[in-house]
C-alpha cells in the first residue's frame, strides 16, 4: 500500500506498507511535471504514486532512497521517463 501526504509545495512523505513499512520524502519541481508530460499533467499525487509502483516492481521498498527528488529514478533505471509517460496516459 502506498499513502502519499503533502509537505509542503514541493515535497510529500511517501509511506509504503509491505513485508516492511517505510517511509520517503519524494520531492518534485512544476518543471519536471512539464518536462514528462507537455498535454494533460497528471497531479503530483498520481504521479508519485505510479513512481512508486514502477520501484516495487524493481526493488522491494526497503532498497528505495528515503528521501530524493523525483527524477533521480530515471538515473538508476533509464526507462522511467519513458515508462512513466506511457502509464499516465494510459490511465494504470
Amino acid at each position: 500500500m502506498i499513502s502519499i501526504e503533502a509537505l509542503g509545495p514541493e515535497e510529500w512523505k511517501v509511506t509504503v506498507t509491505g513485508a516492511a513499512r517505510t517511509e520517503h520524502r519524494v520531492r518534485v519541481r512544476a518543471a519536471v511535471i512539464e518536462d514528462l508530460f507537455a498535454e494533460k499533467p497528471p497531479s503530483v499525487e498520481k504521479l508519485i504514486e505510479e513512481s512508486f509502483r514502477f520501484l516495487l516492481e524493481r526493488e522491494p521498498n526497503t532498497a528505495i532512497l528515503p528521501s530524493f527528488n523525483l527524477p533521480v529514478i530515471g538515473s538508476y533505471f533509464p526507462e522511467y521517463p519513458r515508462e512513466i509517460a506511457k502509464r499516465i496516459r494510459r490511465g494504470k
